[in-house]
């Protein structure tokens, strides 16, 4: 079970706020995260050591006798794979293990009064249970906490056969030594099962959650409630939202509601809301990073049009004759964030952008002409196919307005024709390459499979199953 934990907890923490990312695990993927679990932990036993078994048996005719195993390691383990599932009452996981069969090898050592004597022995446990559960929450940060809350253990029998020394005088002992080791050991199985789960709580603690992505934003990750289990999934909220390195201001709007739907044919789903994008939209644009500077330079050759002041004459009759033949630049900057809106079957977005004009005189300063307004209102689609993240974007429209003109008033009909045929034309390209796609992102050790994508209003869903790469995943 712990190994299931884990790997659900690094795909992954505020409380009484609307999640942002939701992440669902199914029965489906809890079953398949138990399986591996199985595997790993029927692969690893027998590479395991044990602590030394000590104490004492008290016979009431020749006195007590104190004995150690020491060494002691599994050398043969018939282990059936455990059940897993989950419960509401503690929220968590239940896990058991029936039927468990271990062979043990070690060495013994003994003293009674003066005599110490030593040598080999074999061993073997028949019918082991085990039962645990384990119970989820959040922490003050919102960490993932797990909590161990029960925890039972049974030996049905154990079988011991002792060699070397003087065994000889003690095989006729053997049935007291078997119920005092039997005790023994069954008494650490619980306490084991529960340090492994204590050391995974404070793996949790340790991990980000509010890290950086690049040089200008972070996201912030934790937990924004307690996890919530249904009979057959497990729910998991997360704030999700990013953050200006440089301002780290809170965004005019918060996150909304949204229901992701559980998928149990899917081992997974996760869903992200419009206010996750949004986040970084404002991040970047509070830090003033949506803006640039365009030139000639970056004008194609073969375009009819260019950032000169005489080329600009078709639609500006005054300006060559005020600036004759000066180069021009241009100063794009949003004047709002671009806002992203997920409707069912398409991404939308409206960017409200002003331009500065200015022209280039011969001593390289720069002499204002005009500003405008320019308001674009786009829409998109995207898919998976081929295991790639692909997609397609159109404008829908462009308004160009004028603010304010140093050379005068001028109509902005034929900048704009122009302009939403300059967009198009990039907008063109851009499909290009979404049509080719990216590769779906991945977890270092798994990937999935198999993703479908919708989108619905106010979010996206990936319904996925999941592959594990590499067994180095359990470590």
């Amino acid at each position: 079970m712990l190994p299931v934990i884990i790997a659900f907890t690094l795909v992954s923490c505020t409380c009484g706020e609307n999640p942002a990312i939701q992440v669902i695990l199914t029965n489906k993927g809890l079953q398949y995260g138990k399986h591996l679990g199985a595997g790993w932990i029927q692969k690893n036993l027998e590479v395991i050591t044990f602590p030394d078994i000590t104490g004492k048996i008290d016979l009431s005719i020749i006195g007590s006798i104190h004995y150690t195993l020491t060494g002691v390691r599994i050398t043969k383990c018939d282990f059936p794979e455990p059940s897993v599932e989950f419960i509401q009452d503690p929220a968590g996981f239940k896990s058991s293990t029936s039927g468990l069969s271990v062979a043990l090898s070690g060495g013994w050592k003994t003293h009674y009064l003066a005599i110490h004597d030593g040598g080999s022995f074999d061993m073997a446990l028949f019918n082991v249970d085990v039962t645990s559960a384990v119970e989820l929450g959040k922490d003050a940060d919102g960490h993932m906490s797990v909590t161990s809350v029960s925890c039972d253990a049974h030996i049905g029998n154990v079988d011991i056969n002792f060699y070397g020394g003087a065994s000889w005088i003690f095989k006729p002992l053997v049935e007291h030594f078997k119920g005092h080791i039997r005790d023994e050991i069954q008494a650490k199985i619980c306490p084991a099962v529960k340090e492994e789960i204590a050391n995974l709580e404070h793996s949790l603690q340790a991990m980000n959650v509010s890290f950086e992505v690049n040089k200008d934003l972070s996201l912030d990750i934790p937990l924004t409630g307690l996890p919530v289990i249904e009979a057959s999934s497990l729910n998991l909220g997360f704030k999700g939202e990013f953050y200006s390195v440089k301002t780290h201001q809170e965004p005019p709007f918060k996150a909304q509601m949204f229901t992701l739907p559980e998928q149990p044919g899917f081992m997974l789903s996760a869903g992200l809301s419009d206010f996750t994008v949004n986040s970084a939209s404002f991040s970047y644009f509070s830090a003033g990073l949506l803006q640039a500077l365009i030139n000639d330079s970056v004008i194609p050759p073969s375009s009819p049009v260019h950032l000169n002041t005489s080329a600009m004459g078709p639609f500006i009759p005054q300006l060559p004759k005020m600036f004759p033949n000066l180069l021009m630049n241009l100063q794009v900057y949003a004047r709002q964030f671009p806002e992203v809106s997920f409707q069912p079957g398409a991404v939308k977005m409206s960017f409200l952008a002003a331009v500065k004009a200015f022209a280039i005189q011969p001593n390289a300063t720069q002499t204002p002409l005009f500003k405008l307004n320019a308001d674009s209102d786009l829409s998109g689609k995207v898919w998976i196919a081929d295991g790639r993240l692909k997609g397609s974007v159109m404008m829908n429209n462009l308004t160009l307005s004028l603010v304010s003109s140093e050379v005068g008033t001028f109509k902005t009909d034929a900048l704009e024709t122009i302009a939403k045929i300059g967009v198009k034309m990039f907008l063109s390209k851009v499909n290009l390459q979404l049509g080719e796609g990216i590769f779906l992102p991945r977890l270092r050790h798994a990937q999935l499979v198999n993703p479908v994508l919708t989108v619905e209003k106010g979010f996206i869903a990936i319904s996925s199953d999941a592959e594990l790469l590499t067994e180095r995943s359990f470590n």
